[in-house]
Order: structure tokens, then C-alpha cells, then sequence
């Protein structure tokens, strides 16, 4: 009988961050439970002595009342308010509803009544949610790119100082004399920090903003700029909502600017942060790695076919060393240690990946940006993740295949 499989890397770790993810919301209910059931309730009662005292001074009944109330939800639903508030599909108005539905904010304070305004949205939102996200990837790409030639900066003055570097250094691609800097990335730590400290100074800053042009208290600002940037928008605070505000136009363009930059920043500490847990996944796999892997895998040595050769089978034991003149030139070179020959589809396939790596490394040099190539056979194009995984993988230290 074929024996099942043992569970890889990849489905472990999907697996065991399921299970966590399923913990931390039941102890995020627990807790959200424990805190805010009592206040709901109180104010459950509270509200039915309300409508019980009202009722029976003004002489009205129940059902009457019940029925008004629900009429005034309705109206509230729509967008109308007992105060005066700005008109909700003006131009700006209507700007800043498009720019809740690409970001995927979604306060709810405005919402689209017609039928083909909702079938517009549909399509609408199709798009748009998913140039915002290409933008927010290529955000990404940037604040990395702009963190990490400041950090290089720094360690190599760093070096220069404590004399491993030459005063005379210039950063180029003749770096074969300085083996410190060879294949250096920076730390995804440090990036980390420095991604968490400048959101918590937009942070910081948008909640000043807020608290004297909106009258909210500070905490309350906190929290509309952590669940607004974070794209959870509850809707529970909608800055920019009343009729008229003091200084109008410099306010709007100072609410969208912090709008943009919280949420772009707060994407790409998501995404670090990311890294991060699956750093700790990897490292809780090693620990809970079973004593029994080694028979495994040593059984699954002695049951697999000594004669079979599979494509890529050499280039499955050790990574590929790209060379000008990557063929066989002779039989022997096509023969296993074990003195086995290779099939031609091997010798095919070998030869059509050397010469794909070979193509890529010279368009990169040709396009100045060299880099090395360590390609693995078994990968496939998303072995190294898709969209800000990969591009973390690719800019960061602790997740680049060489480590």
C-alpha cells in the first residue's frame, strides 16, 4: 500500500496559523465579551425605561412610539440627522465615499440608495480595490527600497569607522574586495521598528488634528486613526462629516493626506509584522518537528525506486551554479554517482533552466541591477510568494533564500 505523505513545510505552517488564528479570536470574543456585554446591557435597560417613562407621560403607545423610532433608523440609514450636516453626494462628498471603497475603508455613513448606483459600485469597486492594491504593493516596494539604501548607508559608515571598510569605497558592482558588503539586506526587525515608529507619529499627529478641529477626545482620535488606517473603518467615528469647519479646505486636504499615508504605512507594517509571525511559525514547526521524521523519511528512502531518475534531479541536490557554458560536453558529465546514466529528458530540461537563468542574468546586468541567482527546480514561479511576501523575501535579510 502507498503510505500517505508526510505533512510538509508549507501546509504545517498554514496549518498551525489557522489554529492560532482561531485561538486569538476566540480570546479576542472572550475578551469583547467580558468588557462591553455589561455596558450593553445597562444600556438595554436604561433605553426601555426611556421609551416606558416617555410613553406614559406623553400618552402614547407603545406600538406608536416603536413604529416612529423606526421610521427616524430608517431616515438615520439614509444619511439624515437632526444637525446639520454636509451634503452627502457633492463632489467631495462623493470623493471621499470612493476613496472609503478603494482603500476598502467602508466607514458606512454613505451608502448608495439606487439600483444603479449599487450596480455601478459593483463594478466600480472591482477595479478600484484592485489598482489601490497594486499601489499599496508598490508602496511597499519603494518605503523599502528607500529604508534599506539609508540603512546600507549607515553600515557602511558604520564599517568605515571601525576600519573595515576603505575611506575611499564607492558603492558599485565591484564589490568582490569587500566581502562584508557582498549580498548584505537589512534586518525585517529594523525595518519593523522604524515602519511601527513613524506610524505611531502619523498617528500621533492626525490625533492632535483631530482632536482640535473635531472636538473628539484624544483616545477617541487614536482609535479613528488606528481602525481608519488600518482599513476596518467601523464607521462609529467619520471625520469631515460636519456642515463647516473652520479653515474647510485645509483641513480636507490635511484629512486625505493623513488618510493616504496612515493607510499605505500601516499596509506596510502589516505586511513586516507578517514576516514576522511567519518567522515564529517556522521557528514553533522546528520545535514541534516529531522524533519520528528520521524513520520517516529513512523509509520512504528504502521504498522509493534506486534506478528512477526524475527531471531535474541533479539540480535537486544542491542549488544551480549558473555558468556561461552551463552544457554537458560529454556522456560522463551526465552520469550519477552511483554510475547510473541520465536520462536525455534530464539532460533537456537541464539545459533549457540554465539557459533561462543564464538569459535573466544577463538582461539584469544589462539593465544594472545584477543579482544572484539561486534557483531551486522544485520551485515553481510563486515559490517565493506573491505580492508583498514577495517582495519582502526578496528585500529582506531574514527571509532571502541564503540564510
Amino acid at each position: 500500500r502507498r503510505r500517505l505523505a508526510p505533512l510538509n513545510e508549507d501546509n504545517g505552517r498554514f496549518l498551525l496559523l489557522a489554529a492560532l488564528i482561531a485561538a486569538y479570536l476566540s480570546a479576542g470574543a472572550t475578551v469583547f465579551s467580558a468588557l462591553e456585554s455589561p455596558s450593553e446591557a445597562a444600556a438595554q435597560l436604561r433605553w426601555n425605561r426611556t421609551l416606558h417613562n416617555f410613553s406614559r407621560i406623553f400618552n402614547i403607545s407603545p406600538p406608536e412610539l416603536r413604529a416612529f423610532l423606526r421610521s427616524y433608523e430608517a431616515a438615520r440609514a439614509a444619511g439624515i440627522r437632526v444637525d446639520a450636516l454636509r451634503p452627502r453626494w457633492d463632489f467631495p462628498g462623493a470623493f471621499y465615499f470612493v476613496g472609503t471603497v478603494v482603500s476598502t475603508i467602508g466607514f458606512g455613513m454613505t451608502t448608495p440608495a439606487t439600483v444603479a448606483g449599487k450596480v455601478f459600485l459593483i463594478v466600480y469597486g472591482l477595479f478600484g480595490c484592485a489598482g489601490t492594491i497594486l499601489f499599496f504593493n508598490l508602496f511597499l516596494e519603494r518605503i523599502i527600497s528607500l529604508l534599506a539604501f539609508i540603512m546600507k548607508a549607515c553600515y557602511e559608515r558604520q564599517l568605515r569607522r571601525s576600519g573595515l571598510l576603505p575611506s575611499n569605497f564607492r558603492r558599485g558592482p565591484a564589490v568582490s574586495g569587500v566581502g562584508s558588503l557582498v549580498g548584505w539586506k537589512p534586518s525585517v526587525y529594523h525595518v519593523m521598528l522604524i515602519l511601527g515608529f513613524f506610524a505611531i507619529t502619523l498617528s500621533c499627529c492626525a490625533s492632535a488634528m483631530y482632536t482640535a478641529v473635531e472636538g473628539w477626545n484624544y483616545v477617541d482620535s487614536l482609535y479613528y486613526c488606528f481602525v481608519t488606517f488600518s482599513t476596518i473603518g467601523f464607521g462609529d467615528l467619520v471625520s469631515s462629516q460636519n456642515a463647516a469647519y473652520q479653515h474647510q479646505g485645509l483641513y480636507r486636504v490635511g484629512n486625505f493626506i493623513f488618510i493616504l499615508m496612515g493607510v499605505c504605512c500601516i499596509y506596510s507594517l502589516f505586511n513586516v509584522i507578517s514576516i514576522v509571525i511567519k518567522q515564529i511559525l517556522n521557528w514553533v514547526l522546528k520545535k514541534l518537528e516529531c522524533r519520528c521524521c528520521p524513520k520517516c523519511h529513512k523509509s520512504s528512502t528504502r521504498l522509493s525506486r534506486r534506478n528512477a531518475i526524475t527531471p531535474g534531479a541533479r539540480l535537486r541536490r544542491h542549488n544551480v551554479a549558473v555558468d556561461a557554458d552551463g552544457q554537458y560536453d560529454s556522456d560522463t558529465e551526465g552520469r550519477r554517482l552511483s554510475g547510473e546514466m541520465i536520462s536525455m529528458r534530464e539532460l533537456t530540461a537541464s539545459n533549457k533552466v540554465s539557459l533561462a537563468i543564464l538569459q535573466k542574468q544577463l538582461s539584469e546586468t544589462a539593465n544594472g541591477y545584477p543579482r544572484n541567482v539561486c534557483i531551486n527546480t522544485r520551485q515553481n514561479g510563486f515559490s517565493a510568494g506573491v505580492g508583498a511576501l514577495a517582495i519582502m523575501n526578496n528585500r529582506l535579510a531574514e527571509t532571502s533564500d541564503s540564510r
